[in-house]
C-alpha cells in the first residue's frame, strides 16, 4: 500500500472514531462538520481497492457505511418534516443542502439510460430504497419521466408516510407516485411489470446483502428490463457499498459503468436483464470504450440532456 493510501485510511479512521463517539447522529453542527469532513476526504480520486484492504480496515469501513446510512436517514427525515410544512413541498426542495447533487445524479442516470436504452421511454419505474425524502424518484418523475408511473419501495412505514406528504401539493406527481412499505425480497410478481428498476446505494449495506437483493431482482425482473444500480469507487467506497459489475450482476448484461469525479458521490451502473435468467451465468460486459464521449445525442425524442459526458466502461 502506498503512502497516499495509508494517509487516507488513517484520516478516515480518525473521522470514524470521532463519529462513533457522537451521542447522536441527528443533524447538528458537530454531526454536519464531521460528515462534511469525511465526504471531502473521500471525494478526491485515489487509486484504492477497498476489497484488498486488511480485515481490520474492512470492518471499520462496514461500520462507517452503516453510520453514514443512519445519519443520512436522520437528515432526510429532518428535512422531509421541514418541507412538509409548505403547501407544495416540491417548490422548496432547494432548502435541502444537497439538492443540486440529486439533480446532477438523476440527470446523469437518465442520460445514461437514454444513451444505452434508447428504444422507448419507460412507463413503469421502480425505485428500491426511496426513503423519507425521495428526491431521486421525484426529480426523475418531474424532469425526465413525465409520463411514467414511479413506484417507491421502502421498509420503513414512517419514511413512506413522510414521502407521501411531499407530493400531496402536486396533483400530477401525487397521481404518478406510489409508495409501498415492503422488503423488496418479498416482492416478486410486481417486479416483472417495471421497465426500469433503480437500486439505491444503501439497500444492502453488506456485500452479501447487496448481492442477495440483486439476485432477487434478476430472478423476478422481466427479461429486457433495465437495472440502474448505484455503487461507489475508490475512496468513495468508504461512504457507500460497492457493486462489482463483473461479479455481482449475474444474469445481467452490463451496458455501462460511470464513476463521477465531482461532488456526485455514487457511481452508476446500467445493466439489462438477460433472457434466460440464471442460466445466463456471469454478467455480460460490453467491450471497453474508455472515455467515450457522448455529444448532443437525443434521448427518448426529448432532445439533449448533456452536451458532453465522459464514460468509463469496464473491459470485457
Amino acid at each position: 500500500m502506498g503512502n497516499q493510501e495509508e494517509m487516507l485510511i488513517q484520516k478516515i479512521s480518525e473521522i470514524y472514531g470521532d463519529i462513533s463517539n457522537l451521542p447522536s447522529l441527528s443533524p447538528s453542527k458537530e454531526v454536519d462538520m464531521l460528515f462534511t469532513e469525511l465526504v471531502l476526504t473521500c471525494i478526491p480520486p485515489v487509486s484504492i481497492d477497498v476489497s484488498k484492504l486488511s480485515n481490520e480496515v474492512q470492518d471499520m469501513r462496514c461500520k462507517l457505511i452503516k453510520l453514514c446510512g443512519e445519519a443520512e436517514g436522520l437528515m432526510e427525515s429532518h428535512y422531509s418534516d421541514m418541507l412538509a410544512c409548505y403547501d407544495n413541498p416540491i417548490d422548496h426542495f432547494d432548502l435541502f443542502p444537497y439538492y443540486s447533487n440529486y439533480l446532477k445524479l438523476s440527470q446523469l442516470e437518465y442520460t445514461l439510460l437514454a444513451r444505452y436504452v434508447p428504444s422507448s421511454p419507460p412507463t413503469r419505474v421502480a425505485f428500491v430504497g426511496s426513503g423519507p425524502l425521495p428526491l431521486s424518484s421525484i426529480v426523475l418523475a418531474a424532469r425526465h419521466m413525465q409520463e411514467a408511473q414511479l413506484h417507491n419501495y421502502d421498509l420503513d412505514t414512517e419514511a413512506n408516510a413522510r414521502a407521501r406528504l411531499l407530493v400531496r401539493g402536486d396533483p400530477d406527481m401525487a397521481a404518478r407516485m406510489e409508495f409501498h412499505t415492503a422488503d423488496i425480497l418479498g416482492v416478486t410478481h410486481a417486479l416483472r411489470a417495471y421497465d426500469v428498476v433503480f437500486l439505491a446505494a444503501l439497500v444492502g449495506i453488506s456485500h452479501d446483502d447487496k448481492v442477495r437483493v440483486i439476485e432477487h431482482l434478476e430472478h423476478h425482473m422481466a427479461p429486457g428490463a433495465v437495472l440502474v444500480a448505484r455503487s461507489a469507487h475508490g475512496a468513495r467506497a468508504f461512504l457507500y457499498p460497492v457493486v462489482d459489475p463483473a461479479a455481482d450482476l449475474k444474469g445481467f448484461e452490463v451496458l455501462t459503468v460511470y464513476h463521477p469525479t465531482d461532488e456526485v458521490i455514487n457511481s452508476v451502473i446500467i445493466a439489462r436483464k438477460q433472457h434466460g435468467g440464471h442460466a445466463a451465468g456471469a454478467a455480460v460486459m460490453r467491450p471497453c470504450k474508455c472515455c467515450e464521449m457522448m455529444q448532443g445525442f437525443h434521448h427518448f425524442g426529448q432532445g439533449s440532456i448533456m452536451e458532453e459526458i465522459t464514460l468509463e466502461e469496464l473491459p470485457s
